[in-house]
């Protein structure tokens, strides 16, 4: 990996700033087709882009902290070490994936986190960052992004404790 950009390159080069959840991001597209509200999801409110990508960067030691979007969010690997991707579903199952370029370790290029699932993420121990992008449809909106509670992830999932102590 050392023919990578450092983190610190990526951020000045890519321009990211700090993200809500943790990390860094920024919005590379934004899709200027919209959706009206009628065309979306129960309880959302206003208009949508048809859809929406970012880069997202998480240094060793950082995480991207459980959360929940109103739409589907898709991840892809870019640059830098492996990613954990972690999802709870509603039911309160529990799915770890790996997102890296290393596909006969089992990593994957890309992975769906569905509607709806708590959400987080950190990079593996041997990796200085992942860089990947994050692309929502439609469009992501911070109307539609929800920050989980500790407690109250720990109350709905109680199996899930150390889980959920870990990615709050």
């Amino acid at each position: 990996m050392s023919d990578l950009p450092s983190a610190e390159e990526l951020f000045a080069r890519l321009g990211l700033e700090p993200h809500p959840e943790g990390g860094y991001y920024r919005e590379m597209y934004r899709s200027s087709v919209t959706i009206p509200v009628a065309g979306l999801a129960p309880g959302s409110a206003g208009t949508r882009a048809a859809g929406t990508a970012i880069y997202f960067l998480l240094r060793q030691g950082e995480k991207s902290r459980l959360h929940r979007l109103r739409f589907d969010e898709i991840w892809h690997f870019y640059l830098g070490g492996p990613l954990r991707l972690v999802s709870i579903f509603p039911t309160g199952l529990a799915e770890s994936f790996t997102i890296g370029r290393d596909l006969a370790a089992g990593q994957e290029l890309l992975r769906v986190v569905p509607a709806g699932c708590w959400f987080g993420a950190y990079p593996l121990p041997e990796s200085p960052y992942s860089l990947v992008g994050c692309t929502v449809a439609p469009g992501f909106a911070f109307e539609d992004f929800e920050l989980g509670e500790r407690d109250e992830l720990v109350a709905c999932f109680p199996h899930l404790r150390d889980l959920v102590v870990e990615l709050t």
